[in-house]
């Protein structure tokens, strides 16, 4: 693995210096170019929590994923940067209020000055690192804050002009990819699972967010929402012109 093609791959360089600062913009810049997707769970293909197979398909492939794969490899990017991070594990919160399955969701912690969540696998949410102090960030799609818990765990909170809900709960406790395993079968074939019913392909943009869900595309700008129904033609567009997929090789 080329860490060089990896920054390239989402438009970024790496400086000498390790700050908050660099942290910001590589996950910023990673945000808006490499989408989540599930492609390959709708269409039955196995994902392996294998760093040389993601790499391959997020950089070699010009694809995107989804947490396993996204933060994963990320996390190794940190690693070799010369970050102090590590993999955690998270319990999603659906929008409907219940609990996904537990510890199925891979996020990143990182320490400089202080801890910080990191995280760039979960579809739309902050586009910034997040201090576990306390501390809320805003920025376009809402106002975030982590609230510490109970025995060693926190909630990535997201504030809106309607509502404030929890997005996950996870603990600071350091995981391997490996430790996934379980949630990263469960997500490729549970009925249960968030991603196994449509396809779903999400990224940042400079002001706000374009999200395919099955055959409804959303753009969202600054608030603003603008949504479309697609022909079969017009989602294989979007998928090459939006996202940089080349539909033909989903197949």
């Amino acid at each position: 693995m080329n860490k060089e093609k990896y920054l390239a791959r989402f438009h970024a360089r790496a400086k000498k210096e390790i700050t908050f600062e660099q942290l910001d913009e590589l996950q910023f810049m990673h945000m808006q170019h490499i989408p989540f997707e599930n492609l390959d769970v709708i269409r039955r293909i196995p994902i392996y929590l294998n760093l040389e197979s993601i790499y391959e398909k997020v950089v070699g492939r010009q694809r995107g994923g989804y947490c396993y794969e996204l933060n994963g490899l990320f996390h190794w990017l940190l690693s070799e940067l010369g970050y102090d991070a590590k993999l955690i594990a998270a319990t999603v919160r659906r929008p409907n209020g219940t609990w996904a399955k537990s510890d199925t969701h891979a996020a990143i912690i990182v320490e400089l000055d202080q801890s910080y969540l990191v995280d760039v696998g979960f579809g739309d949410s902050t586009l910034h690192p997040i201090s576990l102090n306390g501390r809320p960030h805003k920025d376009h799609s809402g106002l975030y804050r982590v609230e510490s818990r109970e025995d060693d765990c926190y909630d990535l909170i997201r504030q809106t002009r309607d509502d404030e809900k929890t997005l996950y709960r996870f603990s600071t406790v350091a995981k391997q990819l490996v430790d996934f395993h379980e949630g990263c079968v469960f997500n490729q074939v549970s009925k249960n699972s968030s991603f196994t019913h449509a396809d779903l392909v999400t990224r940042a943009t400079q002001d706000g967010r374009i999200t395919l869900s099955g055959t409804q595309l959303t753009r969202s700008d600054n608030g603003e929402k603008q949504k479309s129904d697609l022909t079969f033609e017009e989602k294989q567009l979007v998928l090459k012109t939006d996202f940089g997929i080349n539909p033909e090789s989903l197949y």
